[in-house]
């Protein structure tokens, strides 16, 4: 009777910490997602830990324990958005700048909040260290040497550069692009657009080099 308490108490205490563990990963994974939201919609200043905890119906003090300050959540947020950016549009050698720039605009087009942060982090942060600054960079770098492969260019980072910046304008400013493209301009005629210009410029910038 005593080994038989023995292994119900071993069986409970074993339960009691894997649904504490599976309640943890869940309630990090609740409070993640609002905060994507609310960042994305309010910045650093203006979002809210209690409507974040509130939406992700977690404990406030769960925020703090989990991620510490709303700054420090704010980079947990972007952390986790660029990786699953870098990911889904990883550096590859053997795809040119263009093919490059279309999957990247699909990817924000598809997942509008990525760059409503970047700007929000540009906004805030100015020219200071961002979230996960080093892995970034990282990231960066393996596809500046992808797009020296593919196009032939010493120097790509320019490139790259412009080929970020046409995609990123593109989607993020729907006020510019409704007033110079007017509303009959589909969004996937300007995805076109942009892989042509990064085609025009990867060749330029080639033609350059040589």
């Amino acid at each position: 009777m005593v080994e038989v308490d023995r292994f119900r108490s071993q069986t409970n205490w074993f339960v009691t910490i894997h649904l504490v563990a599976y309640d943890s990963a869940a309630t990090k994974e609740r409070i993640l997602t609002a905060a994507v939201t609310e960042f994305a919609t309010y910045g650093v200043a203006g979002a809210r830990v209690d409507r974040i905890a509130a939406t992700a119906k977690a404990n406030k003090r769960a925020i703090y324990d989990y991620f510490g300050d709303k700054k420090a959540l704010f980079g947990a947020v972007l952390e986790r958005l660029m990786t699953e950016l870098a990911e889904a549009v990883p550096p590859r050698d053997d795809e040119d700048l263009d093919a490059y720039a279309g999957a990247l605009f699909d990817y924000h087009r598809a997942h509008p909040e990525a760059l409503r942060l970047l700007l929000w982090e540009a906004l805030e942060l100015g020219d200071e260290p961002v979230p996960d600054e080093p892995a970034r960079t990282e990231h960066y770098l393996d596809k500046i040497r992808a797009a020296e492969t593919t196009t032939g260019d010493d120097d790509p980072r320019a490139l790259l550069f412009f080929t970020l910046g046409l995609v990123g304008w593109s989607l993020a400013m729907p006020q510019l692009r409704r007033m110079i493209l007017g509303t009959d301009y589909p969004l996937d005629r300007l995805r076109n657009s942009v892989s042509s210009a990064v085609r025009a410029l990867s060749s330029t910038s080639h033609h350059s080099a040589e």
